[in-house]
């Protein structure tokens, strides 16, 4: 149930004088425009009681600083009845509003399920055990006394014990930072611990945000090798429950699964053993189709089953290094230079593999593998965490203040441990820190020195240091001259078990003792594999293998030896990777594996750029790409960013290749943003850099990274003025600027290209240069960590078969597009007699025409150029048609330039698809990028209209921009409803949050929220409502739109009813409404606002009309499993609006 009230604080200053002041911590100010309605509340409430609802989450903006309106709504719902309140500033005292509001659901919704469990559990017990400490788990690694054991703060807590457990019990064996590797039979964690704890205070776990303190855990899910997984039900083949193959099938053939070391719990009636036959069975038959295929295509190998199975373990352990390196590599860490600390019940199997894929040189095994998540719970603390908003400047002047504020949460923190018996308490102070203009805060602990010159150092160390420090490794540089700003102030104290020591095991310098002889088949071939109990080992063991280890489920390779340490654990000594031999032939494991490491080099890419840009826009709402491209330009690989960006930067990649020819040089760095040289519009600017191999005279490979730049210059702040005429009105241009020339960035000459405005009327230079020069850095350094893992992937396989393999992966998307075609044109003469596809939308001023006839996309009939900013580069089209077809492929292939090889795409010059050199263009990213997409779905009647629009809103003055896409609904489809409030197609950025984007701009959010009004289009499947969102301006801005389909409807397919339009309004203080059209700019007043509603989706199929939704009606639960972790965190992060 949810309930809604407008907002009733808002941020001081404001021009109106009588609402009331409210102060809030650390000395903020707000404004009270009214008192809340107690008495509405008070009704609404006891509505909410009536329908047995008794949990309660109360979530207002700005709480965490001002929380006078939570905690009287508290009031009122205590004074009713409800049995749980929870208040989001108490939940999490942070801001960010939404991640706020999230937490304090979860916590509203898990916490009365919890003590229920409690309840339940402590029932069972003699006197529910009063007088008995007991101690849970939290997913920050820290153990709680029951009664304060909270929902949203135990959702990891069993991951949470694997890493206490490894972290405790692995450094002993090695000085090497660990990686944690806990693979049981549905999910794979990996974390990280280089003598401390790895926190990150907001992760996201099915799609709710949490915000509170927990390990960096990164859950990433089932492995897929094939087209789907088995989850834990009906699980694998040999499980006996006609489930399909899986890795751990793949590990029964090989031998590195014993049956008779197993129980008898398979089966429908779960006792019996595991079934060989059954995965032997469905592999021979695999087999048999894979060799069947190889023979058609005139490949001359015969695979054995053993080989089909080795080809599964290879693929799953390559997806298994892709969080490994993204845990490690884009943070900086080399991860190499780390060990593999592997429990859980299926991680030995692959451990020795993937340790010797990722160049490490030690797997560390504990006694204790199969348990250790149980294990670490033993070895864990008592944590207590008390925490409090800052919004301090740090300097000299709030030194005081700060040590004053820790003192009062150490005692707090000392006095709640105290209080459960504990006096052995170890206080550890953070300062969440962050650089002012920036949304990225680091959670600081002090650096321990002597003395010191203030009274904050004198007490607790030097939280600067640490984070100059921290930030640098972080981002590769610091920011000169700008204030340093504390978010929060965390205390988290620990009362130290007594836990005994764990005992030293008997020594013995013989043999260690066999348990028999299994067979075991690697790449190199079968061999007789010795089996060993971990329970029988003695310290000093050492074993040569290949072996397999009972208990840890270990198998290692050959030529490697482990140790068995003196706590009765294992060191195997892996070495170093080697250089793979391989030929150039195709494989289709070794192409699943390139898939993966292409891809990988490509997300590489996108953390380093996130992590050194400096722009909101960058940065936070992630408005960036990054790819990697042939030889020919053409794309080999990306990372999932911007749709609109992927197609067209090969197509800028291809320009410079042709101007620049034999001339680039290793060293040599392009910036490039024309329309006439694959550019989407002017902000966004595309840094290219070309990669060279030893002696190899041409470049081999190029990298390339386009970022949205929030200004560029131009005649209005934001550089997207909607009413432009030529591109010289849209900022600064760039066809083929050489920005780094023998490794020497040209900084003065970018300056100058960047602050000389161009020759159109009021035109300016860039309005942020700093923010240019800095994220043009970050390009280039994402650029180099390109060519860093590309020249370390040719080091691994030789550069003949990375070249050969990069062709390959582009003709196997060529061929899926291929028969995907061959499908529809079969299809489409089936119903209507011909292969030609047709379609025609409209936008509100311009017709594109479309005829598809089988792989030729013919745009001829498309209108002419406008005078307006709807023009859309050629490249945008191509990106268009790119993005539709990978859409339309039914399987997994990487979108690159094979799926574009069998279309031929027509595109009349002088049109608006084509436009001439000096047409403006800034409307044609973001606008007709979308209905080039609506058009070609529409040809082929896969769904219908989306909102076809970015909505784009900027606003700012002489000296800042702001620029944000605003969601809209998706169109529904054969089988599904459209999607509510998304971002659809070409676009796929995140949208700033509420209490950040009041606190940096001069702008209160009245409203976000999907539409009331029915606005998705209705059939048997309907479309996506779109959105609503209100700003009030709090001084005079500019206020530019570009927005489309405010005219025209987004249509339905098949009989579906078309979408709602959008609309655009401004809302003077006066009191007077004016409707404003799709493409505006206005100067606009304080207590103006600007309110947007944003198209729906259309309809499919006639309403009423019996469809089947979602195909299947399979129960696929057990088929998934959620991610966690910051490393999901940051591909979700782009993946949502």
């Amino acid at each position: 149930h949810n309930i809604q009230y407008n907002n009733a604080i808002i941020l001081n200053p404001f021009p109106e004088t009588s609402w009331k002041v409210l102060s809030g911590n650390a000395g903020a100010k707000y404004l009270e425009k009214s008192p809340i309605n107690k008495d509405a509340i008070r009704k609404d409430l006891q509505e909410v009681l009536k329908e047995g609802i008794t949990s309660i989450s109360v979530v207002l903006a700005h709480s965490y600083a001002c929380p006078e309106h939570e905690i009287e709504i508290g009031s009122i719902a205590k004074e009713l009845g409800f049995t749980h309140i929870t208040l989001s500033h108490q939940a999490m005292p942070m801001c960010r509003l939404v991640a706020r509001g999230y937490t304090a659901c979860a916590e509203a919704y898990l916490t009365p399920h919890v003590e229920r469990y409690l309840d339940s559990f402590k029932s069972g017990f003699q006197n529910q055990l009063q007088g008995v400490d007991v101690l849970f788990m939290q997913s920050d690694g820290g153990l709680t006394q029951m009664e304060n054991f909270r929902g949203a703060r135990a959702i990891l807590s069993g991951p949470a014990g694997g890493v206490v457990g490894y972290a405790i019990t692995g450094s002993r064996d090695t000085d090497l930072p660990l990686i944690g590797f806990d693979m049981g039979g549905t999910s794979t964690d990996v974390s990280r611990y280089a003598g401390s704890y790895e926190h990150v205070i907001e992760s996201t776990t099915a799609g709710v945000t949490i915000q509170a303190p927990q390990l960096d855990i990164n859950l990433s899910g089932l492995f897929v090798v094939g087209p789907e997984s088995a989850g834990a039900h009906p699980g694998p083949t040999c499980y006996k429950k006609g489930g399909p193959l899986t890795v751990t099938d793949a590990n029964l053939i090989l031998g590195r699964l014993l049956p008779q070391y197993f129980p008898k719990i398979f089966g429908p009636n779960e006792n019996e053993p595991l079934d060989y036959e059954a995965a032997r069975k469905n592999f021979e038959e695999l087999t048999v189709e894979i060799n069947a295929y190889l023979k058609s295509t005139n490949d001359n190998r015969v695979l054995s089953v053993e080989d089909v199975a080795l080809g599964f373990i290879r693929v799953a352990n390559e997806a298994m290094c892709r969080p490994i390196r993204a845990l490690t590599q884009s943070r900086g860490f080399d991860t190499s230079r780390h060990a593999l600390d592997c429990f859980g019940g299926a991680g030995g199997q692959h451990a020795c593999s993937i340790a010797r894929e990722l160049g490490m040189s030690k797997v560390l095994i504990h006694k204790y593998a199969g348990i250790l998540s149980a294990y670490g719970m033993a070895l864990a603390d008592v944590v207590t965490e008390v925490q409090e908003p800052c919004g301090w400047e740090f300097n000299d002047k709030t030194f005081g203040n700060l040590k004053e504020r820790l003192d009062v949460l150490c005692a707090e923190a000392t006095s709640t441990l105290k209080s459960q018996g504990y006096d052995r308490i170890v206080l550890e102070p953070f300062l969440n820190i962050r650089y002012e203009g920036t949304d990225c805060a680091l959670m600081c602990s002090p650096k321990k020195i002597s003395g010191g010159s203030d009274v904050l150092k004198q007490s607790y160390g030097d939280f600067h240091e640490t984070f100059i420090e921290r930030y640098k490794t972080e981002f590769g540089f610091v920011l000169q001259n700008r204030n340093i700003i504390i978010d929060d102030i965390r205390v988290r104290g620990s009362g130290k078990n007594n836990t005994p020591p764990e005992q030293e095991i008997v020594s013995d310098s013989s043999s260690a003792p066999s348990e028999g002889v299994t067979k075991v088949f690697f790449e190199q071939g079968a061999f007789d594999s010795p089996v060993y109990s971990t329970s029988k080992l003695k310290a000093g063991h050492k074993i040569n293998g290949p072996a397999s280890l009972l208990t840890a489920c270990l198998q290692f390779w050959l030529n490697l030896i482990a140790e068995v340490t003196k706590y009765g654990d294992l060191v195997i000594n892996v070495g170093s990777g080697s250089k793979k031999k391989i030929d150039e032939k195709l494989d289709a494991v070794q192409l699943s594996i390139f898939s993966h490491r292409f891809m990988s080099i490509a997300e590489q890419m996108g953390r380093v750029l996130q992590r050194t840009s400096i722009s909101t826009n960058i940065k936070e709402r992630l408005d960036f790409s990054c790819a990697l491209f042939g030889p020919d330009g053409g794309l080999v690989s990306n990372a999932p960013h911007i749709p609109v960006h992927l197609g067209a930067m090969q197509e800028t990649v291809q320009y410079q290749l042709k101007v620049r020819g034999g001339t680039l040089k290793n060293g040599d760095v392009i910036l490039s943003n024309h329309p006439q040289a694959g550019g989407s519009h002017l902000p966004d600017l595309t840094v290219i850099t070309p990669v060279f191999y030893k002696d190899v005279k041409d470049p081999i490979f190029f990298v390339a990274s386009r970022g949205h730049h929030a200004d560029i210059g131009g005649i209005t702040p934001g550089s997207m003025p909607p009413h432009s005429t030529s591109l010289a009105q849209e900022g600064a241009a760039f066809k083929s600027f050489l920005i780094v020339a023998n490794g020497v960035f040209q900084e003065k000459e970018t300056i100058e290209k960047f602050t000389t405005p161009t020759d159109a009327k009021g035109a300016t230079g860039t309005r942020n240069l700093s923010d240019n020069i800095s994220d043009l850095r970050a390009q280039i350094a994402a650029n180099q960590k390109g060519i860093q893992l590309v020249t370390e992937l040719i080091d691994i396989y030789s550069l003949n078969v990375v070249q050969a393999y990069m062709k390959y992966i582009q003709e196997n998307a060529e061929v899926a597009v291929r028969n995907m075609l061959k499908d529809i044109a079969h299809d489409a003469r089936e119903r209507t007699g011909s292969t030609v596809l047709e379609a025609e939308d409209r936008m509100d001023d311009v017709t594109i025409d479309e005829k598809d006839g089988f792989a030729t996309c013919d745009f001829t009939g498309s209108g002419y150029e406008v005078w307006g900013n709807c023009n859309a580069p050629r490249a945008i089209t191509l990106s268009a048609m790119i993005y539709c077809l990978r859409c339309m492929v039914g399987h997994d292939v990487p979108l690159n330039q094979g799926c574009l090889a069998p279309i031929k795409v027509i595109i009349p010059k002088n049109s608006i698809l084509d436009p001439s050199e000096g047409a403006a263009v800034v409307g044609g990213n973001v606008l007709t990028s979308q209905r080039i997409v609506d058009t070609v779905f529409k040809a082929f009647q896969v769904v219908a209209a989306s909102q076809g629009c970015m909505n784009n809103i900027t606003f700012g003055d002489e000296t800042w921009g702001y620029y944000e896409t605003v969601a809209g609904g998706s169109g529904a489809g054969p089988n599904f409803h459209g999607t509510s409030g998304v971002h659809t197609h070409m676009t796929n950025t995140r949208i700033t949050d509420p209490e950040i984007l009041e606190l940096r701009y001069p702008l209160i959010l009245n409203k976000f929220c999907l539409r009331t009004d029915e606005s998705g289009g209705a059939g048997a499947f309907r479309g996506g409502e779109g959105v609503q969102r209100e700003l009030l301006f709090r001084k005079p801005l500019t206020l530019s739109v570009l927005t489309e389909r405010r005219t025209l409807q987004p249509y339905g397919l098949m009989g579906g009813k078309p979408a709602k339009r959008g609309q655009n309004l401004l809302i003077k203080s006066d009191g007077r409404t004016i409707a404003l059209s799709g493409k505006t700019a206005v100067d606009v007043d304080t207590g103006d606002v600007f309110s947007m509603k944003t198209p729906g989706g259309g309809g499919y199929g006639k309403p009423g009309s019996n469809w089947k939704v979602g195909g299947d009606d399979d129960d696929d639960d057990d088929q998934s499993f959620v991610e966690k972790g910051s490393v999901f965190a940051y591909r979700q992060a782009q993946e949502s609006v």
